[in-house]
Order: C-alpha cells, then structure tokens, then sequence
C-alpha cells in the first residue's frame, strides 16, 4: 500500500497528485473554518458586542497557536522527504519525536494563554462592553490548546505520507458535533446552563479533545502508514534542533502573520465595537475563502517535499508552476463571486445591524478581487517550505504585513479623509506586493540550489 502512494506523488501526472492530495485538505480546512463560522453564526444571535468580544480575541489565539503550529509543519516536511526516500524506519521515529515535543509545548502555551487572557484583552484595546466576554472566550480557549496542537500534529504527519482522507472525515464529524454543541453552551437547555459568549469555546474544546483523541489512537495503532511508540519519545537534541531549524522560521512566519493581525486589530477597535464587529465577520470570510489557498499550499509542500527526498528537483518546480496557476485563476473566480454576494453573506450573520451589514460587506468587496493574488504567495510558500525553505515564506510574511500592510492601514486610515475603510484597502494592496515578491524569488530558483547543497552535505 506504501508503495502505491509512493509511485502516486513522485510519479505521473502532476495535476491528479495535486488536486488527490489537496481537495481532502481544502475540505478539512473549510470544515476546521466552520467552526469559527457557527461561533459567529450564534454569537451575533447574541448582539455585535458578542461577535466583537470573539474577534478581538483571534488574533492573540492565533498567535499564541502559531508558535506552535511551524513545528507541525516541519514534522510535515521531514516526514515527507522521509516518504520520499522511502525510509519508514524514520518516518515512525520522527512522527513519534514530533508528537513528543508538541506535547510539552502545548501544555506550556495552554498555561501562559490562561493567565495572560486579561492583560492581553486590556493591551489590544477591548472596551468595557465587550472585555469580560473577550477574556473569558480566550481563558476557556487557551485549554484547548494541548487537543488542538495533538490533531495539528495528526494532521500534519498524515499529510506528509500523503494520507489526507482520515483526517478530513474525522474534522468532518467533529463539525456536525459543534454545530449542536454550540447553541447548547451558548444559550444553554434544561439542565444545561447557557454560558454566553464562553460556552462557544466550551463546545469547541469538547469536539478538538474527541479529534486529538481520535488521532492518537491511529498513530500508536500504527495501521495508517504511521506508528509512533513511547519508547522513540525521549529528547533527542539533534533531531529536534533539525525540527526546530525547520519549524522556528515557520513560526515565526505564522506568528508575524498573527501579529500583524493584532496590530490592525487595535487600530481597528479605535473606530468603535460596530468596525470591530465588521472587521470580525469580513475576516473570517476571508478565512474561509482563503482555505482553498492552503489546502493547495500545504499540498504542495508534500509534493515538494516527497520528490525532493526521491532526488526530482525539477518534478518539484513542476508542481510550483501548476499550483500558482490554479491557485490564481480559481480564487479570482471565488473573490468575483464573493464580491456579488458580500451584501447577503455579511446579512446572514449580523441580521439586525444596518451599520456592520453596510461596512462588512465593503470590506469584503475591496479584498475579494485580490484572493488569487494572495494565492499564488501562499502555494509559493508551500514550495519554499517543502524544500525546508522557511526562512523565505517568513520573509515574504514579514514584508507583508509589517512593511506593506499596516502601514499603509494605518497611515490611510488616519490621515486621508477614507477613515477605516483605509484599513480595508490595505489588504489588496500588500497582496499584490507579497504575491509579485514570492513569485520573482520562487523564478529566482535560489531554494532549489539550497536543495541540492543540502541533498550533497548529507
């Protein structure tokens, strides 16, 4: 069975190994989306100020979570070049190393995110109508972080093999589990009492404990093309330095991404709970919309990652190419269609507010044209991340976000006569950059001669 999935991503068309890999991942990913949908979806039931107190709790999760989650992907990159070069033996031993050292930084993250809920809600700017809730939301959800991290890892490992079904289908039932967990938590039944804005991370640690669970029990099984064992799980410094060389940049891609979320979010909240209301609702469409884009990314960095441990450098570009073609032509179609229909899509989760109706929609109008722009940057970064390149994907992040984007938020919002809706019009502006910067330094072919140095040291 090993070798068939083998001969699969290394051999043939292309075209049928990307779309096998990536439609599971782009499925899981829009259901891992819906979680934070359905939140949003019962919390403006609520009132705005119920979607405001989770959206401006977000990015500090995600922060926090991408601290952790680069080193998912290096287990992801490893154990494929591993795949690749058809080394079982240490596709085990590191899938056991990788779930042992996200374990103990789960547990650490889990506690620090607990006990720095308030002094975070209070530095990012929550008001006092929406404070108490923001730091609840962000309390309960820190202890989610140990299942969460788990699955991520059981996620990550499957998809290096190239197994990407198993993890869909578990997603898939813990999705219809929260979207009847959710209102149960949240406004409560019978002997259940309703726990507000709170019970909607009640609901989502239940169905990620479930999930992480689930996919422990596969890997010790060992019958997925993976098995990891407690006798492989004990610190082993020169593996984990090679994880962390991998991971650390990856990280720090995802955390400077997270970051400069957080920084918008406070210029954001300066205009008032109904912006941050918009802000909120716009941003997670956009997270829905974008999910396509990863999917193909981190499908691609399987891809690169298998041929590149199988010695095909040039089938690895191949697939760079076909990606960011496919990934440009198919969200600019979703963005025009998105961009028809941003007035009903905004209306479906804040029905009763004018206002954030008004503003959400424009702000998914001005992004929506951009989408491909933004997923071509993210194929080429799954390029770069599976030649084990993720310094580049960091750069190009840092670039973004911290050179293009918030400034240019910033100094449009406050100092032309567009206010907030400058923020919005950030956001096509530095896809435009980072997508044209990620696209001449992928043309560049510097990753590919850093393979290939790599590929001769060892």
């Amino acid at each position: 069975m090993a070798k068939k999935r083998q001969v699969k991503y290394t051999e043939g068309k292309i075209l049928n190994s990307l779309v096998g890999l990536a439609w599971p991942i782009i499925l899981a990913n829009i259901l891992q989306t819906a979680y934070q949908l359905i939140d949003t979806f019962w919390l403006g039931r609520i009132d705005a100020d119920a979607v405001a107190a989770v959206s401006i709790s977000f990015p500090i999760l995600f922060l926090i979570l991408s601290l952790g989650a680069g080193l998912t992907l290096a287990g992801t990159v490893i154990v494929s070049q591993f795949k690749g070069a058809e080394d079982q033996v240490q596709v085990n031993y590191s899938s056991s190393q990788t779930v042992f050292v996200i374990f103990f930084i789960s547990v650490l993250l889990a506690v620090v995110g607990y006990f720095s809920a308030a002094p975070l809600m209070k530095l990012i700017g929550a008001g006092p109508e929406i404070l108490e809730d923001s730091v609840s939301y962000f309390q309960v959800s820190s202890w989610g972080f140990i299942f969460l991290f788990m699955f991520y890892v059981f996620q990550s490992l499957m998809r290096g093999i190239g197994n990407v079904l198993l993890p869909m289908y578990i997603v898939l039932a813990t999705v219809f589990l929260n979207l009847v967990l959710d209102p149960l938590f949240i406004f409560g039944y019978g002997p259940i009492p309703g726990y507000g804005v709170a019970g909607a991370a009640v609901a989502s640690i239940v169905t990620q404990g479930l999930s992480a669970l689930a996919g422990l029990i596969i890997l010790f099984r060992g019958k997925k093309g993976i098995k990891i064992s407690f006798s492989q799980m004990k610190f082993d410094f020169p593996w984990t330095r090679r994880m962390f060389n991998i991971g650390i940049p990856s990280s720090m891609e995802m955390s400077t991404r997270a970051a400069g979320m957080t920084v918008l979010i406070m210029l954001v909240t300066s205009f008032g709970s109904e912006v941050v209301a918009a802000y909120g609702i716009g941003s997670r469409i956009l997270s829905l919309i974008v999910v396509p884009a990863l999917g193909f990314a981190m499908a691609t960095t399987t891809l690169v990652g298998q041929n590149i441990g199988a010695g095909k450098i040039k089938r690895a570009e191949l697939i760079g190419n076909l990606s960011a073609k496919i990934a440009f032509f198919g969200l600019t179609a979703v963005g025009m269609v998105l961009f028809a229909f941003a007035e009903p899509v905004t209306a479906f989760f804040v029905p009763e507010d004018p206002d954030v109706i008004r503003d959400g929609s424009l702000f998914i109008k001005i992004m929506a044209p951009s989408f491909g722009l933004l997923g071509v940057q993210q194929v080429l970064n799954g390029v770069f991340n599976g030649a084990g390149f993720t310094k580049a994907s960091l750069l190009i992040s840092v670039f973004s976000l911290w050179m293009i984007r918030f400034p240019f938020a910033f100094v449009l919002s406050n100092n032309t006569g567009l206010g907030f809706e400058g923020i919005w019009w950030a956001f096509p502006f530095s896809n435009f950059l980072a997508a044209i910067v990620a696209f001449i330094y992928f043309k560049m072919g510097y990753w590919k001669l850093r393979t290939i140095r790599y590929r001769h040291r060892n």
